[in-house]
């Protein structure tokens, strides 16, 4: 995918215009104190816009004492009387969102006799709208938020019909897209379209003044790091080497990118971007590229991690190598510089399970062996990338760094494997055609149906569905309190998530997709 800028960077803001920036920052902070004091409706509805911009980064502090105080009150004995759907539903999704473990069983009073939910709350479509997305951050054992998602989304479509082109287009985006499954900065600009739910809110144009001047300097800031991972994987000298290998430096930037979308962690972003593209061109040395004995060879010697018998193994393997230890090496620098951890022995720990999970596959394929699901997952749950992104965006992060959540990120935890399964499935679901490979990739799909002797496609691809879901349940659960890991870390990893239908979708509109996401967040200006 080629870039073409319509700048070659934004011009720097005048200080004038700088100052003005922070003084409508300053103003909707104090404003956002404000309406937070009385925990108000008010309050929710800003900080939903605010996240909404993708600008929730100037907020943090403020958010967090304004949930806090909304939490407080909701554990209190007294709570909140006399609400309606929407208030209930956002505020539910606002601390779920922030981690706090709020109780599903509050939405039983809108339930009748019957436990049903009444079926006067299918008039109010916002309501509906935000009970669809509450839905989404359901646990296990939450039947009741299953029964919501499923009611709210029936209402919703059926409602379609009936409304004119831009209030549907409001709807079946959000059926589409909920929120807590969406990339925070993919969706800010196209906020903009469907921000008609706070018209009237007296502080509504000055977020959108701020996320619009944000978007413009962050957008020139990613602009360039991009060229910056682009310079170095064309200088890496691997698309000669490996020419049917994947040749994205884009992609991997923005996958980084989705990752660590804080503008403060720039050098952060671009070592991750490579981190990234070793993934990828190490997943196509083995399945495109190289004999079982030399991917084997290879394998032994990013174990070892000493380059004695690395004379064996073909040019290509030997650049790759080189880059994967100049990187490694180069990460556990800064990391040791900034925040006083080496981490170089976990780093390398990550890669040898990559390859190791690798080389199984390379092993069944060249077997002709399908393996039990059971036993295809675990392996691809290490082979999808995600446990080696995560630990170095762990270490990179630098927060709460202690021997102990050293050891528990080094041994896969569920907030990384959750993820890792989600991207595993839904990436099955597809195929790698759309790559240009005769890979070697295999898939859970047809290890479930050699399993389950006479089951149709589509049964066996309602039923990763149905793991998918229940990845996501999981996930959700890791991202609630108490949790050892940052909220930083635990963002990260709902990142990717979040990330995996846009990256690896495989139907028509894809590719229409990638390019109008590299365009916006790249290219489009505000």
């Amino acid at each position: 995918m080629t870039l073409h800028f319509p700048y070659t960077f934004s011009p720097n803001l005048q200080d004038s215009f700088r100052i003005e920036h922070a003084q409508k920052l300053e103003t909707c902070r104090n404003r956002l104190r404000e309406v937070g004091e009385v925990s108000s409706p008010e309050s929710l509805a800003m900080i939903d816009a605010i996240q909404r911009l993708g600008i929730d980064h100037h907020f943090h502090n403020q958010i967090e004492q304004v949930l806090g105080k909304h939490n407080m009150i909701l554990c209190s004995k007294d709570g909140y009387q006399g609400q309606d759907l929407h208030e209930v539903a956002l505020r539910f999704r606002l601390l779920r969102q922030q981690g706090y473990h709020v109780p599903a069983d509050m939405f039983k009073e809108f339930k009748d006799n019957r436990g049903r939910f009444n079926q006067e709350l299918s008039e109010n479509i916002a309501s509906l709208m935000e009970l669809y997305e509450a839905s989404h951050l359901s646990i296990e054992g939450e039947d009741i938020l299953d029964e919501a998602g499923e009611f709210s989304a029936h209402h919703l479509k059926a409602c379609l019909e009936h409304l004119d082109h831009s209030q549907a287009k409001v709807v079946q985006n959000k059926l589409d897209y909920p929120y807590s499954r969406s990339v925070l900065r993919i969706k800010a600009m196209s906020s903009l379209m469907i921000l008609s739910d706070f018209q009237g809110r007296e502080w509504i144009n000055l977020l959108l003044d701020i996320a619009k001047t944000d978007f413009n300097m962050v957008q020139s800031l990613h602009q360039k790091e991009i060229l910056q991972v682009t310079k170095w994987w064309k200088d890496l000298g691997l698309r000669k080497e490996l020419p049917l290998a994947r040749d994205q430096s884009t992609k991997w930037y923005l996958e980084s990118l989705a990752c660590l979308n804080d503008p403060s962690l720039s050098e952060e972003r671009i070592v991750l971007a490579k981190t990234i593209s070793l993934i990828f061109i190490i997943d196509d040395i083995f399945d495109l590229y190289g004999t079982l004995d030399e991917l084997t060879l290879f394998t032994q010697v990013v174990n070892r991690w000493h380059y004695t018998d690395m004379d064996q193994l073909p040019d290509c393997n030997k650049i790759c190598l080189k880059a994967l230890d100049e990187i490694t090496k180069e990460i556990s620098h800064k990391v040791y510089k900034k925040h006083g951890w080496n981490p170089i022995d976990s780093l390398r720990k990550t890669w040898a399970s990559l390859c190791n999970a690798f080389l199984v596959e390379a092993k069944w394929f060249a077997a002709g062996e399908i393996p039990k699901p059971e036993e295809y997952l675990k392996n691809g749950i290490i082979s999808t990338g995600v446990y080696v992104v995560l630990v170095h965006i762990f270490f990179l992060l630098g927060q709460d760094i202690t021997k102990e959540n050293m050891e528990l990120v080094n041994n896969n935890p569920g907030i990384i494997s959750s993820t890792a399964t989600i991207l595993r499935l839904w990436d099955d679901l597809g195929s790698a055609k759309d790559e240009n490979q005769d890979g070697r990739d295999g898939s859970y799909v047809d290890c479930y149906m050699k399993e389950h002797q006479g089951i149709t496609m589509e049964d066996a691809r309602q039923h990763v569905m149905q793991m998918i879901s229940k990845a996501w349940k999981q996930l959700n659960q890791e991202f609630l309190s108490p949790n050892p890991f940052p909220s930083s870390f635990r963002k990260a990893s709902l990142n990717i998530a979040r990330m995996v239908p846009l990256l690896y979708g495989y139907d028509k509109n894809y590719l229409k997709s990638m390019e109008e996401y590299v365009e916006s967040i790249l290219c489009e200006r505000t």
